[in-house]
């Protein structure tokens, strides 16, 4: 891990333009507020796991209220929309429709930490050079971390519009985990926004972020001893399967790029136990008592395993 950050931090000052006026914090908190605000369209092709999706992508911003909405353009066919936390998928084959309700918004396009200057102990946002991606001069952002429990990631933005046009995730071993990039990019007229719009969606914002207060995960059987530093408790819900009733506790902790959700439910007649990995997805899975506990996201081992060792019982 240090060898990449070394790497990368080579690559970001050899190609660094002296002109630059933003830092990388700066690039970084004018494009989640251009993310938020702005009406754009186009194609982004995302690759991951191995495998290439591409989708036509549309964002609309209206009272204070952001819809995305995801087309595939290969099968299987379907269509995936978020209205705010509101997320619903149609099945274009089956005319399925698969409705859930996400406790805090989040991109279908990239992650970003909504004050990226608490984490500057856990990360360096380093200004890169410029690059064109469909078509359009692109400034890169790389975001490297200090330890090894998360992953490096580089953002191309739009010098004109300030969206992201590519983002990709980088492994341990410097190799790409996973890529999103728009091949085609159209910015909307601005919509006029208002101070009451505004205002309403900083209110959705806090609404949606802080929901987790509904189920306090400090009344719940489970305590959390370790994460990794910059890491906050988003939220804890508990759900119940619909086919078995059997009641699985959720709770998601995030530094803005990196999440771990951690599961806590009845154990079976056989537990789970140690480290499981799906591309940059990986798992770590203990028993306590009767209790099943699995920490899981997109992030190195030892993060999901820290966090899982880090679950004792009150």
């Amino acid at each position: 891990m240090r060898l990449l950050f070394v790497f990368l931090l080579f690559i970001s000052c050899a190609f660094a333009n002296d002109d630059q006026t933003l830092d990388g914090r700066q690039w970084l908190e004018k494009v989640n507020h251009a993310m938020k605000t702005l009406n754009y369209h186009g194609t982004v092709v995302f690759m991951k796991h191995g495998q290439v999706d591409t989708m036509r992508y549309r964002h609309t911003f209206e009272s204070g209220i952001e819809t995305e909405r995801l087309t595939s353009l290969n099968s299987p066919l379907r269509e995936v929309t978020r209205h705010s936390n509101e997320i619903s998928c149609l099945y274009k084959e089956s005319q399925q429709k698969v409705e859930t309700q996400h406790p805090i918004d989040r991109s279908f396009i990239v992650n970003l930490p909504l004050k990226p200057e608490r984490l500057h102990d856990e990360y360096l946002f380093a200004v890169a050079g410029q690059e064109m991606i469909a078509m359009r001069p692109a400034q890169i952002i790389a975001v490297l971390p200090k330890d090894d429990l998360r992953y490096a990631r580089k953002l191309w933005i739009d010098t004109a519009s300030l969206l992201p046009l590519k983002v990709e995730v980088y492994g341990q071993d410097g190799k790409t985990l996973e890529q999103v990039l728009f091949t085609e990019l159209n910015v909307d007229a601005l919509a006029t926004q208002t101070d009451a719009d505004q205002t309403a969606a900083d209110e959705e914002s806090k609404h949606h972020q802080h929901v987790s207060q509904a189920e306090a995960f400090e009344k719940s059987p489970f305590e959390l001893k370790n994460w990794p530093a910059g890491f906050e408790k988003i939220f804890f819900i508990r759900n119940t399967m619909q086919q078995s009733k059997k009641t699985v506790d959720h709770l998601l902790i995030s530094d803005g790029f990196s999440s771990v959700s951690v599961y806590f439910e009845a154990k079976g007649e056989k537990g789970i136990e140690g480290l499981r990995s799906l591309g940059p997805v990986n798992s770590y899975s203990r028993v306590i008592d009767d209790l099943q506990i699995t920490a899981l996201g997109e992030v190195p081992v030892q993060t999901v395993e820290l966090v899982a060792k880090g679950v004792s019982l009150r």
